[in-house]
């Protein structure tokens, strides 16, 4: 899935409205406006691109679907991001419950090119190695700190739309994500040891 992510306040706000006016037209906008996060949030959680794709694909029936029950003042009041990144997470944890005696494998590779194309053989062979390191290492972290990091680095979002989707005061978002990248950093430090 792509698409830009839109941070504009202004073009999130005329996503609400032209949901609220005709939900069909206003959907396919969203769609192209949000699939980016809602796949890279997906991707990070699920960590396997086929679990993300269809972590993806049934965040948006399930947002068009509860959309079709809301009235239009509702649709108006949306914080599209934030609300649609919530759906992946409960998603994603009703599928862990509902998985939770089938064994899950992690990848090894990186989810995402590390260097620029234009790099030679051997910075692409060492970017890509720091980069499968530190997925691994997120991969590792317990939920409640690869989740914030997830939507703080990876997808984007503001503290205000971490504390939203996470369900907590913002300063509680900043000091998970804080904590996150504390616990992330102590794993990176013996790596780097490591290193001739």
């Amino acid at each position: 899935m792509t698409g830009q992510p839109q941070r504009s306040g202004e073009r999130i706000d005329q996503l609400a409205e032209q949901v609220a006016v005709d939900l069909d037209a206003g959907f396919a906008q969203v769609v192209v406006a949000h699939a980016s996060t809602v796949y890279s949030t997906a991707l990070r959680v699920s960590r396997q691109p086929a679990d993300a794709d269809d972590l993806a694909s049934e965040t948006f029936m399930r947002a068009y679907q509860a959309m079709q029950a809301y009235p239009p003042e509702k649709l108006r009041g949306l914080a599209l991001r934030p609300w649609l990144v919530t759906i992946v997470l409960n998603l994603w944890r009703n599928q862990l419950r509902d998985a939770s005696r089938r064994p899950t494998t992690v990848p090894f590779g990186p989810v995402h090119p590390a260097c620029d194309p234009a790099d030679g053989p051997e910075q692409t062979a060492v970017g890509q190695s720091e980069l499968g390191d530190i997925a691994r290492l997120l991969a590792g972290l317990p939920e409640l700190q690869r989740i914030p990091i997830v939507l703080r680095h990876v997808v984007g979002m503001s503290y205000t739309e971490i504390a939203t989707v996470l369900e907590c005061p913002v300063g509680s978002a900043k000091s998970q994500v804080s904590r996150g990248l504390a616990a992330l950093r102590s794993q990176l430090h013996p790596l780097e040891e490591a290193l001739p």
